[in-house]
């Protein structure tokens, strides 16, 4: 080492020893150790700030339309829309909606990707698996996954990823679900969210919240009646002391924040039987225990029936014949009757549906 040099260096010792010295004089002391944990600490900071994960911004797919009166995938438009959501239309497959991921990703990955599906708990989704194909149901996804005819999704998404259904009451389908992982997985596993209960948009209160749903049916065009259904529907959810089920069946919105209210739907079936090449004699019926009895003697029309969980009296069934076949039709009415999530403290409010909340939304 040169002489300069050892000056320079003598010269700085001198200088920090000063420092040390000076801050012994006052109350805070800084030592090695002190110095030590504080670039520990900002080392940590920086590294968590680096760590930070950034996404692109939540995109929402419209995955059908509205017809006749309904509104639902508009309410559900305007509210995302408010939310500076992007948008996307016509895209009414699972098929459609990977390739539209796997089209536009970029350097960043997706983070919320929402698909706003009209459904029931009874019929399931009305997205299609592929173009023109299957509704979406945990058998028909899982052969199409097996023959490989759905797209593969690239690495657009991470496990950061969620991929969020607003469908009434998929959440309780929870074998759909883990369904839908296999089918969206890339190298990393997205989360899939749904809700068991229903999502409103565009409520009389709120723009979005979610609703527990209560079931009560009958055969179309013979209904017993609003006061024998509040009977029914209050003997099957006994525990259910909170709701007026008449005033409940006798309205159809809230008149104020929390009060039950009631929808209805249809829900038809329809088997077709070819005796043209068979030995059975064509059956005829003279009403409709007779019927239904028949149906439940043939396993695959009962099978069906059975998968609706909605007992097979509460359908009005006719039948018909056209040259040799035979064509048995069903439809039963559903009246729903929806509680909105309420704040069970402070002021009267809806539970706001946080979509990270396991009480309110499966989370696979």
């Amino acid at each position: 080492m040169n002489l300069s040099l050892k000056k320079s260096v003598f010269a700085a010792a001198i200088i920090l020893t000063s420092g040390m010295l000076t801050n012994c004089n006052h109350q805070e002391v800084t030592t090695n150790d002190d110095l030590k944990t504080e670039i520990t600490e900002n080392t940590i900071d920086n590294f968590q700030e680096a760590e930070a994960i950034v996404t692109r911004n939540p995109l929402v797919f419209i995955t059908g339309y509205d017809k006749g009166n309904e509104t639902f995938y508009q309410n559900a438009r305007v509210f995302f829309k408010d939310h500076n959501y992007q948008i996307v239309e016509d895209q009414y497959s699972l098929e459609e909606i990977i390739n539209w991921l796997n089209h536009n990703e970029t350097n960043l990955p997706y983070g919320e990707i929402h698909i706003v599906n009209k459904s029931n708990a009874f019929k399931g989704l009305t997205l299609e698996t592929v173009i023109k194909g299957e509704k979406v149901s945990t058998e028909s996804l899982r052969k199409h996954i097996t023959k490989g005819t759905l797209p593969i999704l690239q690495e657009s998404v991470n496990a950061n990823s969620k991929i969020i259904f607003h469908a009434n009451g998929l959440g309780e389908n929870k074998e759909l679900l883990d369904t839908f992982k296999d089918a969206l997985c890339a190298d990393e596993l997205p989360n899939v969210v749904a809700s068991p209960y229903y999502t409103i948009f565009d409520g009389e209160f709120t723009q979005h919240y979610l609703a527990k749903p209560y079931y009560v049916f009958y055969p179309t065009a013979n209904s017993p009646g609003k006061v024998d259904l509040s009977k029914e529907i209050a003997k099957k959810y006994a525990e259910e002391k909170d709701i007026n089920w008449l005033d409940a069946l006798n309205n159809s919105k809230e008149r104020f924040i929390g009060e039950a209210y009631t929808k209805q739907f249809t829900i038809p079936l329809k088997f077709e039987l070819d005796y043209h090449n068979s030995d059975e004699e064509v059956p005829s019926f003279e009403n409709q225990d007779e019927l239904i009895d028949f149906i439940e003697q043939q396993e695959p029309l009962f099978y069906e029936v059975e998968q609706l969980h909605i007992p097979i009296e509460k359908f009005r069934w006719t039948y018909s014949m056209h040259n040799s076949t035979l064509t048995i039709k069903g439809k039963t009415t559903v009246l729903v009757v929806l509680k909105p999530l309420i704040k069970p403290y402070g002021d009267l409010e809806y539970i706001t549906p946080d979509t990270n909340n396991k009480r309110l939304y499966a989370i696979k």
